[in-house]
């Protein structure tokens, strides 16, 4: 499908993997809808975007950003965000990059892990992944489809981020591990739901790649980090991501699977 004159809704967006892959698609033409909490910054990313348009009141005739402040997991808001996103034109690609990566032993030294704490991962990283996919495709079986290039109609493009995690959990990584295989396992199911609806979905399962939540270790860490990747002997960049995201539009063959984006790294015991 063409990104071109399409609008995207990213979760996630105002930094790390869900900003690289928002700049991409809206550099390919795309309106971009970001959606990210209130205190991310997401309205200042969204007018550098624009070039400095302003107030969420972008001009000209090309594509917008526009900043949707949600938390993923509140009904409402997630709603507001589809409907800034279907304002603006077709709404044809989301990318779900929202998600926290709160670590914890079952049994830790401060005693067994809080149910609370795993739920809140859950509630994120996967209700919160559902709950955007099931507002989206709703206004996305409302569009007309498009042809694409090498023929045959779509309406719309669903990519999640699982982890490797989801294949190779970690000692401390039971709530994320656990919400990130649930996305992995819902792909499927949901890719022939939609098929009928000419609705694509996939997941993208990157390794250990820098953002936000990487940047926090010390250099010598992440050096330490990069140099288990067999190759590239790096971590694996926000840009990367973007792009096999921007793939996975075009490409109208990918549909149902969860691709590992990870240098064939496979996770240790911790």
């Amino acid at each position: 499908m063409d990104i071109k004159g399409a609008v995207a809704l990213i979760t996630g967006g105002a930094s790390g993997l869900g900003a690289a892959t928002a700049k991409r698609l809206f550099d390919a033409g795309a309106s971009v809808v970001l959606v990210d909490l209130p205190q991310s910054g997401g309205q200042a990313y969204a007018e550098e975007l624009n070039g400095g348009a302003g107030a969420g009141e972008p001009s000209g005739t090309g594509p917008k950003a526009v900043f949707a402040p949600a938390d993923v997991t509140n009904e409402a808001q997630v709603q507001a965000a589809v409907d800034a996103a279907t304002s603006l034109g077709p709404l044809r690609i989301v990318v779900n990059c929202a998600g926290i990566a709160t670590p914890g032993k079952v049994l830790g030294r401060d005693g067994v892990l809080p149910l609370e704490t795993f739920n809140k991962v859950i509630q994120i990283n996967l209700v919160g992944t559902f709950n955007v996919i099931r507002l989206a495709a709703a206004a996305m079986v409302e569009t007309e489809p498009v042809s694409t290039e090498l023929g045959g109609p779509e309406r719309g493009v669903i990519v999640n981020t699982a982890s490797v995690a989801a294949f190779e959990g970690q000692i401390g990584q039971p709530a994320y591990a656990a919400s990130k295989g649930a996305v992995a396992a819902m792909t499927l199911p949901l890719a022939r739901e939609f098929a009928r609806s000419l609705i694509r979905v996939a997941t993208i399962a990157p390794g250990i790649f820098e953002t936000p939540m990487m940047a926090g270790l010390p250099q010598a860490a992440q050096d330490s980090l990069g140099e288990q990747v067999p190759h590239p002997a790096r971590l694996g960049r926000a840009a990367e991501y973007a792009n096999l995201a921007a793939h996975i539009v075009e490409n109208a063959m990918l549909n149902g699977e969860t691709i590992r984006l990870d240098g064939a790294i496979r996770m240790g015991l911790k």
